[in-house]
C-alpha cells in the first residue's frame, strides 16, 4: 500500500486542489457558494470547470460525467469526453463552466412515479457544489442533483440537500434564543455499513443470489452464529486483502473509512466511516457500496448487501450516526458533563423526543424496503416498532423534569477491573441498547433501522425535517415570551409529559414490549405494505411542504415508487423460486430418488426378505418432498397469475404480503426440508455451509 498521506483523496478535486488550481477571487466566490448556497456567477463557473478539467486530464481522466443518484437507490452516470473537434483533423480538450453546473439526461427512463412521462422526457442535473468532484475509472465525476423540467427532484439528494438548509434555519432560531450567533449548523452523518462476502465461484451456482441477492432457500447447518466466534475474530487473509484493497480505493475517493472488522454471523463484516456533513456522507455511501463490489472479484468473493442473504443468521443493517454541528465546532447532542443543566441541550432533546413520537410513521417508511422487513426484529436487528433509548442518567433527568423534582445526581461510580496493572476508569453513564431503532450514544443519536442496501439520503433527510419542524414550533413558542426561563422549563416539562412514550430503555425484541408499545400507543408497522399508507397522511405532507422539502406531488411519486418497486421486488423473487424448483430442486430430487429405489431394488433382489427399512423410509421421505413441494408449486403459480392486470399500487403491495409471502414461505420450507434428506453430493446448489464457511 502507498503512504496513506498521499493517496487520501489523491482522486478529488477537494479545497486544497481547488486553493493551489484557482485565482483566489475565483476560490473566494466558489467558497461563498459552498458555505452559503449563493448562485456561482458564469464567468467564475468557467474558471473553475478549466482547472477541474486540467487537474482531471493530468490525473488521465479522459470523460466527465453529472453523477447524480435516482429513485433506484444506486448511482447513475452518462460520460462525455473533453475532446472538441478540429477543423484540421486534431482535437483539443475542453470543459465549459456551462457543462459543469448543468446536465442533460432522459427524464422518464428513471422511477419518476408519474411526475414524468414517456413523451416528456427531458430531466436536468445540476451541480452540487458543496460536494467535491473526484475521478473514477478514469473519469470526472460531478455530484449533481437531478430534477424535471418541470423543477420536480427525480433524485435522492435534491429533497436532502433542501432538508439541510431546513434544520439549519430553525436551528439558529434555536441557538438565537441562548444568545448564540452562528453561520451554518449542519446535520452530520457517519454511516457504518454492514454487509456479506461468498466465493464467486459458489455465488456463480446460486441463481437466487443472481437474480435477487438473496437466498430463497437453504436448510440452516449445524452451526452459524451460536458461538460469537466471529465477531471482532482474527480476519481471514483473503478477507483482510479485500478489506486492504477496499480501504485504499476508497482513501483515494476521500472516504475516510476507519474501521473494519467481522460481524457477528459467519461471512458478515462491517466498515464504518468517520462522521462528515450529511450530503457527503450520502455520496461517500453510495461510492462505497459501489466499490465494494467492484473489489470484490478481484479476491475471488462477491459481496452481497441485501438486508437478509441467510435466514436464520443476523440481516446487514446500516447504522446512521446523526448529530448537530454548528461552524464553530459545537456539537449541539453533546450534553456536557451536568446536562440537567444545559437547558439549550434538553430543548434540543425534548424536540427531537417529540418528533420521533409525532412522526414514527416516517420514520418506519424511510427505511422500508422488501428486503428489511426480513431483517427487522430478528438477529440483532431492531424491532419494526420506533422508539428511543436514551440511558439510564439521561432517563433519570428526564423523570426528575416530569415530577418536578431535583435530579440527585451520583458521583461517577469507577469500574474496577480486578488487575493492578490494569487501570480503573469512570464507568459510562449510558449502556448501549443493540435492539434499539432510535438510541443517543453519547453525543448522537444512532439510527439502527437502515438496511443495509439503502441509500441514506430518504433516512436523514427524513429526520432532519422532523427536527426542523420541532424546532420551529419551539422557536415560535420560546421567541414570544416574555419570561424566557419559565416558558422554556415549561415547555421542556409539557414535552416529555406528552411524549415520554416514544422512550423505551429495555429489550425490544420481547413480547412484553410489543403488547406495551400497543398499550402505548406506538405503531408497529411490521411490512412495507403496513407501513407506506400511512406516507401521505395530511400532517406528513404539511411537514414536508412546509419545509419545502417535498412537494405534494413529489411525496405522491414517491410512494408510487416504493409500492411498485416493493411489489416487483416480491414478483422477482417469486418467479425465480419457481424457476429454481423447476429446472435445478426437482431433477435433483428425481436423479436422488431414481440412486434410492435401484439400490433397494439390488438389495432386496441380493437378499430376499430384507426389511431395508433406511432405505424405504428414506424413499418415502423424499416422494413426500417432491409432491409437497409440486403441491406448493402450483399454489405459488396460481397466486402469481392471480396479480396480473391491477393498476392499484396499494392493492397489489397489500395482495403480495398477504398471499405471495406465505407461499413463498411455504414452497421454501418444503424444499428446505427436502435439503435434509437428500445426499450432499445430489444436491444441485451450494448450500449455506458451503457459502457462509468457505473463505
Amino acid at each position: 500500500m502507498s503512504k496513506l498521506s498521499e493517496i487520501f483523496s489523491s482522486m478529488v478535486f477537494n479545497e486544497t486542489i481547488m486553493r493551489e488550481r484557482l485565482p483566489k477571487e475565483t476560490f473566494k466566490a466558489l467558497k461563498k457558494t459552498m458555505a452559503e448556497g449563493t448562485p456561482l456567477d458564469q464567468g467564475v463557473a468557467n474558471i473553475v470547470a478549466n482547472a477541474m478539467k486540467d487537474w482531471a486530464v493530468e490525473r488521465g481522466a479522459t470523460h466527465f460525467t453529472h453523477w447524480f443518484q435516482p429513485m433506484t437507490g444506486i448511482t447513475a452516470e452518462k460520460h462525455d469526453s473533453f475532446i472538441t473537434p478540429q477543423g484540421n483533423g486534431t482535437v483539443i480538450m475542453e470543459f465549459s463552466g456551462k457543462e459543469l453546473v448543468k446536465g442533460e439526461s432522459d427524464g422518464s427512463s428513471f422511477p419518476s412515479g408519474g411526475i414524468r412521462d414517456t413523451c416528456e422526457a427531458r430531466g436536468y442535473t445540476a451541480w452540487d457544489p458543496t460536494s467535491p468532484a473526484f475521478i473514477k475509472d478514469g473519469t470526472l465525476c460531478i455530484p449533481t442533483a437531478f430534477c424535471s423540467y418541470g423543477g420536480e427532484a427525480l433524485d435522492k439528494k435534491t429533497p436532502l440537500l433542501r432538508s439541510m438548509d431546513a434544520i439549519d434555519k430553525q436551528s439558529k432560531r434555536i441557538l438565537k434564543l441562548f444568545g448564540k450567533d452562528v453561520r451554518r449548523v449542519t446535520p452530520m452523518v457517519g454511516a457504518e455499513q454492514e454487509y456479506f462476502l461468498v466465493d464467486k465461484k459458489l455465488w456463480e451456482q446460486r441463481r437466487d443470489l443472481i437474480y435477487t441477492g438473496r437466498t430463497l432457500f437453504g436448510a440452516v447447518p449445524p452451526k452459524t452464529q451460536e458461538l460469537d466466534d466471529h465477531y471482532y475474530g482474527t480476519i481471514q487473509p483473503r478477507i483482510l486483502a479485500y478489506m486492504q484493497e477496499l480501504d485504499e480505493e476508497l482513501w483515494k475517493l476521500g472516504v475516510s473509512a476507519k474501521t473494519r472488522h467481522n460481524e457477528v454471523a459467519p461471512g458478515q463484516h462491517e466498515l464504518a466511516p468517520v462522521f462528515t456533513t450529511t450530503n457527503i456522507a450520502a455520496d461517500n455511501n453510495q461510492l462505497t457500496m459501489e466499490i465494494m463490489k467492484k473489489v470484490a472479484p478481484r479476491h475471488g468473493l462477491v459481496c452481497l448487501l441485501h438486508e437478509k442473504p441467510f435466514e436464520g443468521v443476523n440481516g446487514s443493517g446500516k447504522h446512521s450516526n446523526w448529530s448537530l454541528c454548528t461552524d464553530k465546532g459545537e456539537n449541539l447532542l453533546e450534553p456536557g458533563n451536568t446536562p440537567e443543566d444545559n437547558a439549550q441541550f434538553l430543548l434540543i432533546l425534548c424536540a427531537i423526543i417529540k418528533g420521533i413520537d409525532e412522526y414514527q410513521d416516517l420514520l418506519r417508511i424511510s427505511v422500508a424496503s422488501a428486503g428489511n422487513d426480513h431483517r427487522l426484529g430478528a438477529n440483532e436487528a431492531p424491532p419494526a416498532i420506533i422508539s428511543m433509548f436514551l440511558g439510564d442518567e439521561l432517563g433519570a433527568i428526564l423523570d426528575a423534569i416530569k415530577q418536578g423534582k431535583p435530579f440527585d445526581r451520583k458521583a461517577n461510580q469507577v469500574m474496577q477491573l480486578g488487575v493492578d496493572a490494569l487501570p480503573a476508569f469512570p464507568k459510562d453513564n449510558t449502556d448501549r441498547n443493540r435492539t434499539s431503532p432510535f438510541a443517543f450514544t453519547g453525543n448522537k443519536f444512532e439510527f439502527r433501522s437502515l438496511g443495509s442496501s439503502l441509500s441514506i439520503s430518504c433516512p436523514n433527510l427524513t429526520l432532519n425535517t422532523i427536527v426542523a419542524e420541532e424546532f420551529r414550533q419551539f422557536a415560535d413558542i420560546l421567541e414570544q415570551s416574555s419570561d424566557f426561563t419559565k416558558d422554556l422549563n415549561q415547555l421542556i416539562k409539557t414535552t416529555l409529559l406528552n411524549h415520554h412514550r416514544i422512550i423505551f430503555n429495555g429489550n425490544g425484541y420481547s413480547q412484553e414490549w410489543v403488547e406495551e408499545a400497543a398499550r402505548r400507543g406506538l405503531l408497529n408497522l411490521k411490512t412495507t405494505s403496513d407501513a407506506l399508507p400511512l406516507y401521505l397522511q395530511e400532517k406528513n405532507i404539511n411537514l414536508f411542504s412546509r419545509h419545502g422539502v417535498y412537494s405534494a406531488t413529489e411525496m405522491k411519486a414517491r410512494s408510487d415508487i416504493l409500492l411498485e418497486e416493493y411489489a416487483n421486488v416480491l414478483k422477482i423473487e417469486a418467479r425465480t423460486m419457481l424457476d429454481m424448483t423447476q429446472k435445478e430442486i426437482l431433477p435433483a430430487a428425481f436423479k436422488y430418488v431414481a440412486v434410492v429405489a435401484t439400490s433397494l431394488t439390488q438389495v432386496r433382489a441380493a437378499m430376499l426378505g430384507l426389511e431395508c427399512r433406511c432405505q424405504s423410509e428414506n424413499l418415502r421421505q423424499v416422494q413426500d418432498s417432491i409432491d409437497k413441494i409440486y403441491r406448493e408449486m402450483g399454489s405459488l403459480r396460481q397466486i402469481l397469475e392471480d396479480t396480473k392486470g391491477s393498476d392499484d399500487l396499494t392493492a397489489t403491495a397489500n395482495f403480495y404480503t398477504a398471499w405471495i409471502i406465505p407461499a413463498m414461505e411455504g414452497l421454501r420450507e418444503a424444499v428446505d426440508e427436502l435439503e435434509m434428506i437428500m445426499g450432499k453430493e445430489f444436491w444441485p446448489m451450494p448450500t449455506y455451509g458451503d457459502l457462509m464457511f468457505s473463505k
